[in-house]
């Protein structure tokens, strides 16, 4: 393991970043937070502040240093194609907020662009680097509930206020792109990397122009099926089940466990109802700690390709439910 420390800067100062990935930052051993840029000097200056790093007017002027390197980049997802790329051109690695993608083709192009330059692409999921998602694949490895047969996810929570940018189509809005493609991510995450979409249904607000809530059946080539739903309609949930030939485990807050939670997993089989509640986790301080790593490996042993492949696969994910929802109208 090197002992250089991976010099980050961030593009933008979204309200996630501010909440949940520059903490994880300023604190992780294997990072210094160098700079955050804002397109407001003001914003800029206030996040710097906060987490004790330089501000930067404008997102080239980050991309320009040469004490970078690599950045974070929580902007809408209709803005990645154009900063991701530039960040990569500038010969940064890159950590981007969920989605990476509004749609397969502009993550094929970023990945081939990053393929190209040998550096890192990684999409920010944190829910995966949770241990409770570790503690239900133990289970399902030793046999507890038998052969899985069917994944459930959901997520979604109320309306949002007016305004919110996940209202906006032109920044790439709507439940799919903000919580469906949670959904998704779990049946690749638990179904593997060949599930499939075989019908979708996406409800669009026509006076917003996106789509507010949505459901889809995917399944494996094993015939292993998942159902997912979300929306910006319902009271919040965030949960997934796993139902096997002998019984079946369920997490309440699969995707947001705050870091002082210790979330509960509910195993329950023919004879026993068991609650098991589990370590509290970090899951943004996980995700940051694998992002570093992995960019100081330098991608020996093509350790690149895993994350670059998750993001083509997700993306694909998300334009076959908007296949599957359009040709089901």
């Amino acid at each position: 393991m090197t002992d250089r420390v991976l010099r980050v800067g961030v593009v933008g100062c979204a309200a996630i970043a501010r909440r949940t990935t520059l903490p994880a930052l300023t604190t992780n051993p294997l990072v210094r937070l160098v700079a955050v840029a804002s397109r407001s000097r003001a914003k800029a200056e206030d996040v710097a502040r906060a987490f004790g790093c330089e501000a930067v007017t404008g997102y080239a002027a980050l991309l320009d240093r040469d004490d970078i390197d690599a950045v974070y980049v929580p902007l809408p997802p209709a803005l990645h194609p154009e900063w991701v790329g530039r960040a990569l051109a500038a010969g940064k690695h890159v950590l981007a907020e969920k989605p990476f993608a509004v749609d397969e083709k502009s993550a094929a192009d970023l990945v081939a662009a990053a393929r190209a330059a040998g550096l890192l692409l990684m999409e920010n999921f944190a829910f995966l680097h949770h241990g409770q998602h570790d503690a239900v694949r133990a289970l399902v490895d030793e046999g507890a509930i038998g052969e899985v047969r069917h994944l459930t996810a959901e997520f979604g929570f109320p309306p949002l206020p007016d305004g919110d940018i996940r209202h906006d189509p032109a920044l790439g809005g709507g439940a799919l792109l903000d919580v469906g493609v949670y959904t998704l991510r779990a049946a690749s995450l638990y179904l593997g990397p060949r599930v499939a979409v075989h019908g979708a249904v996406l409800r669009t607000d026509p006076a917003l122009g996106v789509d507010v809530a949505g459901a889809a059946l995917a399944a494996d080539p094993g015939g292993r099926t998942a159902q997912l739903a979300f929306g910006f309609d319902r009271a919040y949930r965030c949960a997934t089940t796993l139902w096997g030939s002998e019984g079946s485990i369920c997490l309440d807050r699969a995707f947001t466990a705050p870091p002082g939670l210790r979330p509960v997993l509910r195993l329950t089989r023919q004879d026993l109802v068991e609650e098991r509640t589990l370590p509290a986790g970090h899951q943004f301080a996980s995700l940051i700690t694998r992002f570093a790593r992995t960019a100081l490996g330098g991608g020996a042993d093509g350790a690149f390709e895993g994350p670059a492949e998750d993001i083509l696969r997700q993306a694909a994910l998300v334009d076959a439910v908007r296949r599957a929802a359009d040709a089901g109208r």
